[in-house]
C-alpha cells in the first residue's frame, strides 16, 4: 500500500493511495500516520476491510487535497553520509568502515510539490537523492537477521544541503538542516511493494538533467547493517525516518560546481516510491 498524509479542508488525514483517489483512514481508527506505522499487522488488515467498501465522505480525488510528507514531524531523522563507495570517492573521503552519522531536525521537512528554500546565506545549496526508510515498530538492539520486523516501508528523500556551511567544520548537521532541506514523499510505500530494497535503480535530475543515476545496491552499509548499528545506540521509535546514503553525481563533484538556483525543478525518483518533485525559490 502507498501511505499519505494529506490536507482537505483544513483537517489532516492518513491515507491510503488508490488508483486516482485518496482514501482517509480516520473511519478505521487510524487519524493520523503515527497511528498508522505503531499499529502493526493490524494496520492492513483494517486498511484492506475500509478499502473494499469505503464511505464515500473518506473518499477523495487526489486532485482535491494537499499531500504532506508522509511523515511530517518525524522523531528523528537519521541520515547517513558517505554511504555509496563512488559518493565518497567524489568527496575525496575514506571509505567509510562503520557508518557515518548526522540529522536533521523536523523543520527541515518537506512535502512533494513543496518549495525548497535556498537560504540566503548559504552561496553553495546541493542535492542529494536518497532512498529513506522508516520504522514501524520500535525497538533497542535490534539484530540485523529482525530488521523485516522493524521496518514500516520506503519513500524518497533529497538531503538538500548547504556545503559551505556544512564543511565549514567537522560536524555537518548545520549545513543539512536548514529549513526545507529535506524533501520527502511522495508517498510512504509500505515494505511488502518493495522485495528488495537493495535492487532499486535511483535517479535525480534538475530540470529534466539526470545528475544522479545508480542502484541501491550499492549501498556500503544495508538497510539491516543500519537498523542494527542504530538501535545499538538509540532506541528506534515509529515515525522514525532514516536517509541511507546519496550516490555519485551531487553538484559539487562538478567542475565547474552545478549549485541549485532559485527556479530549478528537481526530481528524485527510486524504482516502486514514484517521483518526488521540487522547485527552488530564493529564500526571502
Amino acid at each position: 500500500m502507498k501511505f499519505v498524509t494529506f490536507w482537505h479542508n483544513g483537517h489532516r488525514h492518513a491515507g491510503v493511495l488508490s488508483e486516482t483517489n485518496v482514501v482517509s483512514l480516520k473511519s478505521a481508527g487510524l487519524p493520523d500516520m503515527i497511528s498508522v506505522l505503531e499499529g502493526g499487522p493490524e494496520v492492513f488488515k483494517r486498511a484492506e476491510v475500509l478499502l473494499a467498501k469505503p464511505p464515500a465522505d473518506a473518499v477523495f480525488p487526489l486532485s482535491s487535497v494537499k499531500l504532506a510528507a508522509p511523515v511530517p514531524r518525524p522523531g528523528k531523522i537519521v541520515c547517513v553520509g558517505l554511504n555509496y563507495r563512488d559518493h565518497a570517492i567524489e568527496s575525496k573521503m575514506e571509505i567509510p568502515t562503520r557508518p557515518t552519522i548526522f540529522s536533521k531536525y523536523a523543520t527541515a521537512v518537506i512535502a512533494n510539490g513543496e518549495d525548497i528554500v535556498l537560504p540566503r546565506n548559504s552561496e553553495k545549496p546541493d542535492y542529494e537523492a536518497e532512498m529513506a526508510f522508516v520504522i514501524g515498530k520500535g525497538g533497542r538492539h535490534i539484530k540485523a537477521a529482525d530488521w523485516k520486523s522493524h521496518v514500516f516501508g520506503y519513500m524518497n528523500a533529497n538531503d538538500v544541503s548547504a556545503r559551505d556551511i556544512q564543511l565549514a567544520v567537522s560536524q555537518w548537521t548545520m549545513g543539512k538542516t536548514f529549513d526545507t532541506f529535506a524533501a520527502m514523499g511522495p508517498a510512504l510505500v509500505s515494505a511488502d511493494e518493495i522485495p528488495d530494497p537493495h535492487a532499486l535503480n535511483i535517479r535525480l535530475s534538475v530540470n529534466g538533467e539526470v545528475r544522479q543515476n545508480s542502484n541501491t545496491r550499492e549501498l556500503i552499509f544495508k538497510v539491516p547493517d543500519l537498523v542494527e548499528f542504530l538501535s545499538s545506540i538509540m532506541t528506534l521509535e515509529a515515525g522514525d525516518v532514516v536517509l541511507t546514503g546519496t550516490p555519485s553525481g551531487v553538484g559539487f563533484s562538478f567542475k565547474p560546481e552545478k549549485w541549485l538556483k532559485p527556479g530549478d525543478e528537481v526530481v528524485v525518483e527510486i524504482d516502486g516510491l514514484g517521483q518526488l518533485r521540487n522547485r527552488c525559490v530564493a529564500e526571502a
